[in-house]
């Protein structure tokens, strides 16, 4: 996997930003809540593009595959998400041969059980997110994919609470969980990615890690209520 910082000519207000790429020499499986190329399929490429906080447009899947097409990326055989957070303040952890990226954005934090009629902000997506890029090193079934999007999710929430946040996340969180395409000769997949499972276990103090060292950057940067 060769991962890359590049930038983008519009972040949605006509100014350029940094984005991050991720290119895998042959196509791995990945399941996804992506803007552009999400759901279960098989990609080459992940980009986390930096926005306006003010985000402008109202195609966020159109705008990526012009961020994919300007960086030279086949359009249709990658996932592409979106955040106002600083993306070139990532923060990575590493588990056992898995490791997850994210990028911290609580401008907008929430709780996923909100009461029916919660005021939220006018826009129908916010750019303020927290965007995980995780990256396991063994063939996961179909299910196991699954069972990886709720632990890191999960441990993604149990981070935020921990830091006292206001919320288990923002309503525009989003991830890929990227695993080889298939599995070496003889082996079968992974069936299980739950947190006490062997690869959902590091799954989850990947992400863990990550998100509470971006939780606790942005924290110490923002001025304002975190409410």
């Amino acid at each position: 996997m060769e991962f890359d910082q590049r930038e983008h000519r519009d972040d949605g207000a006509g100014r350029r930003r940094p984005v991050l790429v991720w290119r895998f020499p042959a196509p791995v499986r990945m399941i996804s809540s992506a803007v552009l190329g999400g759901g279960l399929t098989h990609g080459s490429w992940v980009v986390n593009a930096e926005v306006a906080l003010d985000y402008r447009r109202d195609d966020p899947a159109r705008h990526l595959s012009e961020v994919a097409a300007e960086l030279g990326l086949p359009v249709e055989t990658g996932a592409g998400l979106m955040t106002a957070a600083e993306v070139r303040r990532m923060c990575s952890a590493d588990d056992g041969g898995v490791r997850c990226d994210a990028t911290v954005g609580l401008s907008y934090p929430t709780w996923a059980a909100a009461p029916e009629g919660l005021a939220l902000p006018a826009a129908r997506w916010r750019p303020g997110t927290v965007n995980l890029v995780c990256l396991l090193p063994v063939h996961l079934s179909d299910a196991a994919l699954v069972n990886a999007v709720i632990t890191a999710t999960e441990a993604k929430s149990q981070a935020l609470l921990e830091a006292g946040m206001p919320g288990t996340g923002t309503a525009s969180d989003a991830i890929v969980v990227c695993c080889p395409n298939s599995p070496p000769d003889g082996q079968p997949p992974a069936e299980y990615c739950g947190p006490r499972s062997e690869w959902g276990a590091r799954l989850a103090r990947a992400v863990h890690t990550a998100v509470a060292e971006g939780t606790a950057g942005y924290a110490a940067r923002w001025t304002g209520p975190l409410a």
